[in-house]
């Protein structure tokens, strides 16, 4: 098993916009070999942002790093993106793979 994370910190006020866009996109992820699950998780909440994390498990590795290659890929992130503002930085992108 690999579980891929991105952790996003979000200005407080954009998480509506931001879940909203998350849950009309087309991930295309059914399409993909190896993949299994995604879910969009909201964590604490600050006075700076609030934080996310699009939490993805796959069979392997390299299921993963072929997602990333594909078509499916590039057309799942080539969708709507949220306003401007509702970003603080980039995201943190987190690779685990199972060891029991």
């Amino acid at each position: 098993m690999f579980i891929a994370m991105n952790r996003f910190k979000i200005t407080p006020g954009f998480e509506e916009g931001f879940e909203k866009i998350w849950r009309e996109r087309d991930t295309y992820l059914s399409t993909v070999p190896g993949f299994k699950t995604f879910n969009l998780l909201k964590g604490p909440t600050t006075d700076e942002h609030v934080l996310y994390a699009s939490h993805s498990v796959w069979e392997s590795r390299e299921a993963f790093d072929a997602w990333t290659e594909s078509d499916a890929f590039r057309k799942a992130h080539a969708q709507t993106s949220a306003p401007k503002g509702t970003y603080l930085g980039h995201p943190d992108l987190e690779l685990f793979e199972s060891v029991l």
